[in-house]
């Protein structure tokens, strides 16, 4: 054995270093280390220098030198695993907090990565998806006011770059013949429609050609979430029958599970079946509303069929020009499906992502400070590694191994973090985007996870500066590496500096949406929701065909609702606030008033007395509606204060009257209403008219109770069974029920932030923490030489603060810059206050501050109340 150290260490090192060596063998390994143990760690170092692991020191003398690398390569990387489980199970605090910090990490991204994959990066589950594009024709006052059918047949014949045109709207039929009369959103397509997506049903056929022909079967084909939610997935319903419209559909097939666009429907059927767009809704050029998609010739590109499409749009307003007026845009705004489908989406979803690799910055910089701090205690240990001939790569190699084992565990536990959130997170992005189906936990995902983890591990494994034989005599001194450890410290600093500037830009983030947020919910609606229940009433077109038949309906329902003991009012509307997002509109013209400047349109509203009592929505002037204007009544409207101040400013609009027919029939304004949040409450309110209830099928009931809404749910659907039991009763639902729901995405987004955010902060004190009583601790005896010297605790207090709020000073400096370019990107997603809020830039800096002086007290009390006695004698 000797003679071996002999040859492996030169005379002069043996003579200078054998004591400290075996010294620091005692040290690491027990006090019971012997020339068998040392003879047992030459053999393991020797070993490693060779890149083998015989069974025996023996064998290792006697085995031959010629032997292939292969098998040395895996048998060191196999014995480096064995080592860094032992190793990580004896440090159990260790490896728990840096798998549960690593988890965090790599979860947040790992979820958001599945929802910003699903969403922006795969391609559409259509066999012709790259193809696909929607054909926009944009308004005056909207990027897209639809088309006419016209339109549509003019684009089929005429447009050259697409080899197929279809169209869709959706609509609300009574579907009879089910369990119960059921409302179905039904999508009025083409027959080719699903055959130019590339979609193949799950059972049975798509819609083909004959389908549309006049005076064909009415057919049918269901949504897969229809199927499985009605009908538990049942096979037979292919060939089954249900009366909508007064005619027998027939079901002829079941769509896969992919995600409907422009909406979730229940049911699709032919353009021919539905009796607005098969009817005289088809000769009318004016009559737009139709979503348009087209398919892509081979070779051609977007732009090419935008240039296409807006020749052809040019030649309807040159040939039909009383169609279109002079303000009416000549260009169309062709968008690739896939574009369309996540536009609004991916405002919130970048956020979030840069959010969560924020964290996962935070994290890593953590995780790099516990393993430093680690090193420091583990550097005896290599240090008489490398004295007993382990080579700097074969040290470096097990550092690397063992990161690589922490990142995996880490990597696991954040898959099922991500698991575990996955569902929220859909149900969030369902708000923006008809994707949000496809989010799950694929190969794809996981992959990324897999990459994600072994890319932190590696950056684990690379951090740690491993000693040299140059410095061995340093290393196994007692005491010694003062500079390395120093150097060190200056790196723990640097990544907390970092960890401070990543957090406070995060904190202005979640600040910028939390004071958004508050905004939100100050907002005055324009009506009272306490206690008011809101309900969809779509009549049965075939059955409610006249405005006398939809007049008597309503008329014997009020009359019934109003005599219950807990109803105080009850209304009818064909809008409820905060609800409509396809509002209904019109042309009108203001007797005694001509500007040219104005454009004549306004949305309407076709409501019942007392509708605006039941809401709580003021009558700022003149008389609400009454029962004495409902037809043969002179016509009668009201107008909202948005339409008063844009068409009469500070004069009175009262007895002034209004035409929507070119001046053959006449109403009078009788009465201004506050302004009404209809299409959100960041939305300012549009100029709105309202008139006597009338041709209107798609009712609103409201009813403000005297008690809580929820209980008189049940009145209500009993009460319209009583008129007409094939009468269904959908979207019911209270007013602070809806005005939540108008909150959800910014409280969700906000929700998300502030839990990034507060994660963020959480380690970055426990890091500040960390590194300042590291810091205590290597200057022990300096601080005890001061105190002994006449200092006092509380000026010894004041220096450790010093050097740990420098450190979060420098960050919150830093941090500036980063919170300035997550805020530009958030410009689009907060409302009532700029980006560069300077109230949330204040709050978030005091916040990090105070954070970072109670994570720097507790050691800087340490320092203050060290015995100067105990650390002269240790000096």
């Amino acid at each position: 054995m000797l003679r071996l150290f002999l040859r492996a260490y030169p005379k002069r090192f043996r003579d200078r270093h054998g004591d400290e060596l075996l010294a620091a063998c005692r040290d690491v390994y027990g006090p019971g280390f012997s020339m068998k143990a040392a003879a047992d760690l030459l053999w393991n170092g020797l070993g490693e220098r060779v890149g083998t692991a015989p069974a025996s020191f023996e064998e290792w003398l006697e085995r031959p030198r010629e032997q292939g690398h292969g098998p040395r390569v895996l048998a060191s990387i196999m014995r480096d695993i064995r080592g860094g489980l032992r190793s990580l199970g004896e440090s159990r605090g260790f490896t728990f907090a840096i798998v549960l910090t690593l988890a965090l990490g790599i979860g947040a991204n790992t979820a958001i990565f599945s929802v910003i994959d699903a969403v922006l990066l795969k391609p559409l589950p259509y066999a012709n998806g790259a193809r696909l594009l929607r054909v926009l024709q944009p308004g005056v006052e909207s990027e897209n006011v639809g088309f006419s059918p016209p339109e549509v047949s003019d684009l089929r014949a005429q447009a050259r770059s697409l080899d197929a045109v279809v169209e869709y709207h959706g609509m609300q039929f009574t579907l009879l013949g089910g369990p119960e009369a059921q409302r179905v959103a039904t999508g009025v397509v083409s027959w080719n429609f699903f055959d130019t997506f590339g979609v193949k049903p799950l059972l049975g056929r798509a819609f083909v050609a004959a389908d549309e022909t006049p005076g064909a079967e009415p057919v049918l084909v269901l949504s897969y979430d229809y199927w499985k939610r009605v009908y538990r997935g049942d096979a037979s319903v292919i060939g089954r029958t249900f009366t909508m419209n007064d005619k027998v559909h027939r079901v002829v097939g079941v769509l896969p599970p992919i995600p409907q666009h422009p909406q979730e429907n229940d049911v699709y059927m032919p353009t021919s079946a539905c009796p607005f767009r098969g009817g005289h809704w088809k000769d009318h050029r004016t009559a737009r509303g139709l979503s348009v998609y087209g398919r892509l010739r081979p070779g051609i590109s977007v732009e090419s069929a935008r240039s296409d499409v807006s020749a052809v749009m040019a030649g309807w307003h040159t040939e039909h020009p009383e169609a279109y007026p002079s303000q009416s845009a000549l260009r169309s705004g062709a968008v690739l499906l896939r574009e369309e489908l996540s536009r609004k989406a991916r405002p919130t979803l970048l956020v979030l992502l840069a959010a969560a690799v924020f964290l996962l910055v935070i994290v890593c910089s953590n995780v790099t400070n516990l393993t430093l701090a680690r090193l420091v205690r583990r550097e005896r240990e290599m240090a008489v590694r490398t004295a007993l001939g382990a080579t700097r790569f074969r040290l470096f190699q097990q550092l690397l191994v063992e990161g690589l084992l922490l990142a995996l565990f880490g990597g696991i536990a954040g898959v099922a973090v991500a698991a575990w959130g996955l569902e929220a997170l859909a149900a969030f992005a369902a708000r923006f985007t008809t994707r949000a189906s496809e989010i799950h936990l694929d190969g794809r995902v996981l992959l990324f996870a897999l990459a994600l983890s072994l890319g932190t591990g590696i950056i684990l494994g690379c951090l740690p500066a491993l000693p040299s034989r140059a410095n061995l005599s340093g290393a196994l001194k007692e005491g010694a590496g003062a500079s390395a450890n120093r150097s060190r410290l200056r790196a723990r600093s640097a990544l907390i500096v970092a960890q401070v500037a990543v957090s406070f830009s995060l904190l202005i983030g979640a600040g910028l949406m939390l004071r958004s947020l508050l905004k939100l919910q100050q907002v005055n609606a324009g009506f009272n929701p306490e206690n008011v229940l809101t309900a969809r009433l779509d009549l049965n077109f075939s059955r409610y065909n006249s405005e006398e038949k939809i007049r008597d309906f309503a008329r014997r329902l009020l009359l019934r609702l109003r005599a219950e003991p807990g109803v105080e009012a009850a209304a009818l509307g064909a809008r409820a606030p905060l609800r409509d997002n396809n509002p209904s509109s019109a042309n009108f013209e203001l007797e005694g008033v001509d500007d040219p400047s104005k454009l004549s349109r306004a949305e309407y509203n076709l409501v019942s007395s007392d509708y605006f009592r039941a809401l709580g929505v003021p009558v700022v002037s003149g008389r609400a509606l009454e029962d004495r204007d409902d037809p043969p009544a002179a016509p009668v409207v009201m107008v909202n204060q948005s339409f008063a101040r844009h068409w009469f400013g500070v004069a009175d609009p009262i007895g002034h009257r209004i035409s929507f027919d070119e001046g053959k029939t006449w109403a009078q304004i009788v009465g201004v209403a506050a302004d009404v949040k209809q299409h959100g409450l960041e939305v300012e309110p549009a100029d709105e008219l309202y008139a006597a209830v009338g041709d209107s099928s798609d009712l609103r009931l409201v009813l403000r109770c005297k008690g809580p809404a929820p209980a008189i749910e049940r009145m209500v659907r009993e009460t319209v069974r009583s008129i007409d039991p094939e009468q269904p009763v959908s979207d019911v639902s209270t007013l602070l029920q809806v005005r939540q729901d108008a909150l959800a995405p910014p409280r969700l987004t906000a929700l998300l932030l502030g839990s990034f955010a507060l994660l963020a902060l959480f380690i970055t004190a426990a890091g500040i923490g960390g590194v300042i009583a590291y810091s205590v601790s290597q200057r022990t005896q300096e601080l005890g030489i001061r105190l002994a010297l006449g200092a006092r605790p509380a000026e010894v207090l004041a220096m450790v603060l010093r050097q740990g709020m420098g450190l979060v000073v420098l960050g919150l400096a830093l941090g500036a810059f980063g919170g300035v370019a997550l805020s530009r990107a958030m410009a689009g997603l907060v409302f009532g206050i700029g980006p560069s809020d300077p109230v949330t830039y204040v709050a978030g800096a005091g916040l990090l501050a105070v954070v970072g002086a109670c994570a720097c007290l507790i050691p800087a009390r340490r320092a203050a109340s060290v015995d100067p006695i105990i650390s002269l004698r240790a000096a």
